[in-house]
């Protein structure tokens, strides 16, 4: 699987600024396709955020986020410092991806 994670990180004043994007359907299982049948239910569930191996951050997310989410965050980190995000879906598929900041 290609990755579905991209991380961008730009040095502010006093701190970093994060924007983390994630290609994934996030389908809640209510919408109908064009044949009016159900698509089956498809989100992440849980979002993790590492910043040097130490957990920063956790989400709990559900069918209601819209398609392909987006994220932004402020850190107070340095330069180098390696993030990490890594996300669980309903379905038990999995993706990570590594970054080093700005």
């Amino acid at each position: 699987m290609a990755n579905s994670i991209k991380i961008r990180s730009q040095r502010r004043d006093g701190y970093t600024e994060v924007k983390l994007l994630i290609t994934h359907p996030m389908e809640n299982g209510r919408n109908r396709d064009a044949n009016g049948e159900l698509i089956p239910a498809h989100f992440i569930e849980r979002l993790l955020v590492k910043l040097n191996d130490q957990l920063i951050l956790t989400t709990n997310m559900a069918g209601s986020l819209s398609k392909n989410p987006f994220f932004t965050f402020r850190l107070i980190a340095n330069s180098g410092d390696r993030l990490s995000a890594e996300w669980t879906d309903n379905r038990q598929n999995q993706d990570h991806a590594e970054h080093v900041l700005d």
